[in-house]
């Protein structure tokens, strides 16, 4: 108790700092480095402890050694484990990876590919068929990663595309899909930042200025039409049309060819537990936010906890999934039994990752990075006032960037918008808001750290790193036409006319891409 009082009452030396973003900053070039996540992630960690541990005492700087390990393993490590919320994702995971294993043991997943094949007959077709399922599961971003990937890459296996490519379409379907969508646990997340504000309200006239999000998905639609592939993607569709899918060798993902035993299954096999699972997350959700209490559907969403009803919701459609396989004597009880520590081990890279990943934030939570950068933006109000939701959505961009989380972006800048703009232009306050938003969404998006980014490989069975390094010139192009839209927003106030230049940009960018690189062709 003593050292959980000594926690709270210390201040670091370097608390409210630029030396905040430093532990965050070193992981993300270490990793894009050395395509190693697991120890760039621990060195950032580290470097965490190191900075917190470091005090004024008196006209000196004493370094307290006992102070930073215990930050690091019992505050930072042990305290992400054993928050609930946190505690909550990881068996939603852990359960999302067993009926991966039930459906492929089942014979489901393999019955879609062949029924798929019926119908998918291209490369252009097995894109765009998983940037349509990625749009229709906008419940929640981790849902929306696993479900996607572990319905779609077989599929985009057959047509011989990337991993990569793959964990890209779906990283640009969650979040960006998520946040522009009011039936959403970002939503939700949203509108309980807004203060003094119908949060609700606030969100759904932020969405025609979230430019970003819906920019993402033009440009997604431009790259598989236009079949555009450029930077290190371009290496991985290359490679990916020879025959190597993964390029980056990983020992979690190299056997690529599918081994289904059991060829009894059906398309139902697979179809059912994916509606099970969608129907009970939804309802796990608004059970959360009080539905069944007498709170309306809209209401209940707003007010619900996403871990626990993910838990909850995957937990009865994991049951219903076994009870259903067991009726139709499409797999043994003895194999189901076996599919629980497979589906466990499965998750194993995406659970360690995360775990470095939420100890990071931890790290730069308590050096007080959020502060920081909120004093920041305060400074740059002002004569900027029509350029403010452009500066906002850039510096959004570099938060949740470094730091891994785009909900944490929200908490801090949203309600520094709301101060800023309720009473003087309610416009510009929405469009700061959405900018915000967006900022954060393009922040999280392309961070190394980030949980959707880290979901989205795992769903893909990609190398992170490769992820990572192939989705940045995207995300960069996207983000780089989104804040030209934010400054064009902030002088005519109006949604229109940044939206029109905004898609004129990308399908113009695109297009001039296309014609300058040589396209991926399909080894004969």
């Amino acid at each position: 108790m003593m050292a959980a009082l000594e926690t709270i009452s210390y201040t670091p030396m370097l608390y409210e700092t630029f030396w905040a973003l430093i532990p965050p900053i070193v992981a993300i070039v270490l990793a894009l480095i050395t395509k190693e996540v697991y120890s760039s992630l621990f060195v950032g960690i580290t470097i965490g402890g190191v900075l917190y541990g470091i005090c004024q005492n008196g006209e000196s700087v004493d370094f307290n050694l006992e102070r930073s390990v215990s930050h690091i393993f019992q505050d930072g490590m042990i305290g992400s484990l054993s928050d609930p919320y946190n505690v909550g994702i990881l068996v939603f995971l852990v359960i999302l990876g067993i009926m991966v294993c039930l459906m492929n043991e089942a014979g489901g997943s393999a019955a879609f590919g062949k029924w798929a094949s019926t119908y998918i007959k291209s490369r252009v077709g097995a894109q765009i068929a998983a940037i349509v399922l990625g749009m229709l599961i906008f419940i929640d971003d981790y849902f929306n990663c696993l479900t996607v990937g572990s319905v779609m890459r077989p599929v985009t296996d057959s047509h011989k595309i990337s991993r990569a490519k793959l964990a890209y379409l779906i990283d640009a379907t969650a979040a960006p899909i998520c946040i522009i969508a009011p039936i959403s646990s970002w939503a939700a997340a949203v509108s309980g930042f807004v203060e003094g504000e119908d949060g609700f309200s606030v969100f759904i006239r932020a969405i025609p200025y979230n430019y970003y999000a819906i920019f993402t998905i033009i440009a997604m639609f431009s790259i598989v039409l236009l079949k555009v592939d450029f930077g290190p993607m371009k290496v991985h569709e290359s490679n990916a049309a020879n025959g190597d899918l993964i390029t980056v060798k990983d020992a979690q993902f190299e056997k690529v060819e599918y081994q289904f035993t059991n060829s009894n299954g059906k398309v139902i096999d697979l179809v059912f537990p994916i509606i099970m699972l969608i129907t009970s997350c939804v309802i796990g959700m608004i059970y959360t936010g009080g539905f069944f209490s007498g709170e309306n559907f809209i209401s209940a969403f707003s007010n619900s906890d996403a871990s626990v009803g993910l838990m909850l919701g995957s937990f009865f459609a994991l049951v219903i999934t076994i009870v259903f396989y067991l009726c139709r004597n499409v797999i043994q009880f003895k194999k189901i039994c076996e599919c629980i520590p497979e589906g466990f081990k499965a998750m194993v890279p995406a659970i360690l990752i995360l775990t470095f990943a939420w100890t990071l934030k931890f790290m730069t939570d308590s050096l007080g990075a959020k502060d920081y950068v909120a004093g920041l933006v305060k400074l740059m109000s002002g004569n900027l006032i029509n350029t403010l939701p452009a500066i906002i959505f850039l510096i959004a961009v570099f938060l949740a960037f470094a730091t891994g989380t785009s909900w944490g972006t929200f908490g801090i800048l949203i309600p520094i918008v709301v101060n800023a703009f309720q009473d003087k232009n309610p416009v510009l306050m929405i469009i700061s808001i959405s900018a915000c938003m967006a900022g954060a969404v393009c922040g999280d998006h392309c961070s190394p750290i980030s949980d959707t980014t880290i979901m989205a490989s795992a769903g893909a069975q990609c190398n992170h790193v490769s992820h990572v390094s192939t989705q940045i010139p995207y995300v960069i192009v996207v983000a780089v036409i989104s804040c030209l839209a934010y400054v064009i927003a902030g002088f005519v106030q109006n949604p229109v006319v940044p939206m029109v230049v905004g898609i004129a940009a990308i399908i113009g960018i695109f297009t001039a891409i296309k014609y300058v690189t040589k396209p991926v062709e399909l080894e004969s």
